[in-house]
């Protein structure tokens, strides 16, 4: 995944120059567009009383990416009366402290915002009134897709190197370099090129290897010191974790950029290459085959040229920031592409739990993004942090069925 989730503040950026466009041109042959990481989540909006909200609407809402969220019933969302779903109400109430300055969500946001703490039946009741479910349908018509997991790490380290502490972890090199696209092509707002200066020319980021080789401007830039290199590369690919520090304080950092390389999954080249079967290629069964072929690591992680940096962030946030700006809540916050989902917006999910077939439908929200979350009906849930939730997140991989809940009078363009 993206590590690779988004909330940060980007580095330097590229102007736009009157022959950019043949440099856009260039560059997007060298590295992978991105969307705009999100703005830090602006305070609570002044509560007043909305009008009624507007009649259902008619017609599917349509994102620009060509996928259908097409209006349902309620009676056809699954178990979604029988569903529990107090603990997504506060989940929900955090994300309105962003989606309340947005004119599509800020009557909605200023509803609940009055309504307090309602109770089981009162959390659906206002999701009943206030709401539209829309089936996400993929382009193709496919109405199944696939649901991962991801969680917060807790790892030991230094902010010093040591002889056991070698691995750096780090932030944002001050050569790496931002291009916005929608500067050049209107039609391309959002996307972003990562790059660097080489001379007069822009070229591509250096990958992993040249970064981990000494070719990126990282020295100096080391925020924290890791023992395992294989778990490092897991906590790029979480975008988020904790490190508890020689002294005994905890620190917690958050993804703060990435140098602009697409996302392989290591997994999938270890199968390719008969080293593992694809029911061992979790993130429990790769930790094992590195500890049993230490000379390969290098090799491994290699593969994937996607590298993440990291910021430090407080240690008392209830949990890691994901791609809306608010604190991710354990098993309510999910990852999904938002060319698709619309970020903040309610997802019921329908699907089973790690390895068994016993159904996990629930209601979650859309707060996170990763690169490797990609799709219309993709996503990855967030489990929370330390061991258990890193075992259940490691195993997680199962069909999904996805539903949107959008305001309603929610605009058919996408946002």
């Amino acid at each position: 995944m993206q590590g690779m989730r988004h909330s940060s503040e980007p580095p330097a950026k590229i102007q736009p120059l009157a022959k950019c466009g043949a440099i856009v041109a260039t560059l997007c042959l060298l590295a992978a567009c991105e969307a705009t990481p999100p703005k830090k989540p602006p305070p609570a909006a002044a509560i007043t009383p909305p009008p009624a909200p507007a009649p259902t609407p008619v017609k599917p809402v349509v994102p620009a990416s060509g996928a259908i969220l097409k209006p349902t019933s309620w009676e056809e969302v699954p178990d979604w009366r029988a569903h529990d779903m107090t603990s997504a109400w506060s989940a929900f109430i955090a994300g309105c402290n962003v989606l309340a300055n947005r004119d599509a969500w800020r009557s909605v946001c200023t509803l609940a915002a009055q309504s307090g703490k309602p109770d089981r039946d009162g959390v659906r009741r206002f999701f009943e009134a206030h709401f539209v479910p829309h089936q996400v349908v993929a382009p193709d018509g496919a109405r199944e897709g696939l649901i991962t997991g991801y969680y917060e790490p807790l790892l030991r380290g230094s902010r010093h190197a040591t002889e056991r502490y070698r691995h750096p972890v780090y932030t944002v090199p001050d050569d790496l370099l931002i291009v916005d696209l929608g500067d050049v092509y209107p039609e391309l707002k959002g996307k972003q090129l990562r790059g660097r200066l080489e001379g007069r020319r822009v070229v591509s980021y250096h990958d992993r290897a040249g970064i981990e080789s000494g070719k990126a401007a990282v020295k100096g830039r080391e925020i924290a010191w890791l023992e395992d290199p294989i778990e490092l590369f897991f906590l790029q690919i979480q975008g988020s974790g904790r490190i508890e520090l020689e002294d005994g304080t905890t620190m917690r950092i958050g993804y703060a950029d990435q140098n602009g390389h697409p996302y392989r999954s290591i997994g999938r080249w270890l199968v390719e290459r008969g080293e593992l079967t694809l029911d061992k290629a979790s993130m429990q069964g790769i930790k094992a085959w590195a500890r049993q072929n230490p000379g390969r690591v290098t090799e491994l992680l290699h593969q994937n040229a996607r590298y993440i940096f990291f910021r430090e962030l407080p240690p008392d946030l209830p949990g890691p920031l994901g791609a809306l700006g608010v604190p991710l809540t354990a098993q309510r916050s999910l990852a999904v592409d938002p060319q698709y989902v619309p970020l903040g917006a309610p997802v019921y999910i329908a699907t089973t739990w790690p390895h068994s077939t016993k159904p996990l439908n629930r209601l979650m929200l859309a707060q996170d993004t990763g690169s490797a979350i990609r799709g219309a009906i993709r996503s990855d849930f967030y489990w929370g942090s330390g061991a258990d939730a890193g075992r259940e997140a490691g195993r997680m991989k199962q069909p999904l069925r996805m539903w949107v809940m959008l305001p309603h009078g929610y605009p058919l363009s996408h946002e």
